[in-house]
């Protein structure tokens, strides 16, 4: 317990103390500013450390660029990810040249082999007085070039070894990285991966592409929660998740953003054609009719309320999902199960904290 409670008091410490250095030399308090003073005063990322402290001496504070640089550059798990892949490959072409000069060699290997029994037939047509000593050389020849062939296919054998344990890790880290993307419940985008596909698509973003974005909440679900428990609460998250994906083209990216929330990021699709997926949504889950697995009591019907807002010029990722988000609450103010699209109007004065100072 006392090593628990060491652990405990040291992380509160590490804490405090990357709070009073992010208001002392930050631009603001976000989760990339937390994780990089954090990281910097527990120590474990001392070449990050160098470069923080190059940064805060040539300008005693450190810029929201500076913050995500070196997040980017030391933190960022999608980065370890990239690198190792980047490394994985590069030592997969390496293996694959080294092999196919083992190929080349054992080739050379072989018609040199051919050429010295071919010789040593030869010399079996002539007098032994004549070719003994001849005789002698091509037999080592001969030995040592069977030792190098034997050799150069051990080693052969060896690198195919390597490269398939190779590319089996790359699967294996592949696996890893879709899976810290996923939502384990709905098999759905998870919060992070949403976070990231809107920070890009608002950054690549133009007046020739347009792009909405959809978000969704199951209607009473807490109610839901409390009358049938949460088995049977999953069992609506499921649902809801599988019409998504049933109705939704490819491209988008389906989230489920949190709790009973859910998230349809859609890149190149228009209002018309974005307000006519969510009514597809909305109306097909409303259709299913959800049965309790353990007693095969039908437990009626589920409704969702739905938020559509276009992307406009100039618009954040925090802007952008707000706007949506006004869209579904409004939603559910008007009486649930349908979809408010943001060319209706939302009152100005209806901003939501949605804590996602991570994306541009």
């Amino acid at each position: 317990m006392d090593g628990i409670h060491g652990d405990r008091e040291r992380s509160f410490a590490l804490a405090e103390r990357a709070n009073a250095l992010m208001r002392d030399y930050g631009p603001s308090a976000t989760p990339h500013s937390y994780a990089v003073w954090y990281a910097y005063v527990a120590g474990t990322y001392p070449h990050m450390n160098d470069a923080l402290k190059r940064l805060t001496g040539a300008s005693g504070c450190l810029t929201g660029q500076d913050i995500e640089s070196l997040y980017a550059s030391y933190l960022d798990p999608a980065r370890l990810s990239a690198a190792t892949e980047r490394a994985s490959s590069s030592v997969l072409s390496e293996i694959a040249g080294v092999m196919e000069v083992l190929d080349l060699s054992l080739g050379s290997s072989a018609q040199y082999a051919a050429s010295l029994r071919t010789l040593t037939q030869d010399l079996d047509g002539m007098p032994s007085n004549q070719t003994s000593s001849v005789r002698e050389v091509v037999a080592a020849l001969v030995a040592t070039t069977r030792e190098v062939t034997a050799n150069n296919r051990t080693l052969e054998a060896r690198m195919r070894e390597s490269r398939r344990e190779i590319e089996a890790l790359r699967e294996t880290l592949e696996a890893t990285r879709l899976e810290s993307l996923t939502d384990p419940l709905t098999g759905l985008s998870n919060r992070k991966h949403f976070e990231d596909s809107l920070g890009q698509l608002v950054r690549g973003a133009s007046a020739a592409t347009p792009a909405c974005l959809i978000v969704i909440d199951v209607d009473s679900f807490k109610r839901f929660n409390d009358v049938y428990g949460h088995i049977t609460g999953d069992q609506v998250l499921r649902l809801v998740a599988l019409v998504m994906r049933e109705h939704v083209k490819a491209g988008a990216i389906l989230a489920r953003f949190g709790g009973e929330e859910f998230a349809m990021l859609l890149p190149d699709t228009g209002r018309a054609a974005a307000y006519a997926i969510a009514e597809t949504v909305r109306t097909s889950v409303m259709a299913r009719e959800l049965v309790k697995r353990s007693t095969g009591e039908s437990l009626g019907k589920i409704t969702i309320s739905l938020g559509l807002a276009m992307h406009q010029p100039g618009d954040t990722a925090v802007s952008f999902l707000e706007r949506a988000d006004q869209c579904m609450f409004r939603a559910k103010r008007d009486g649930r199960n349908r979809t408010v699209d943001d060319a209706d109007g939302i009152p100005a004065d209806a901003v939501l904290d949605r804590n996602l100072p991570n994306v541009a």
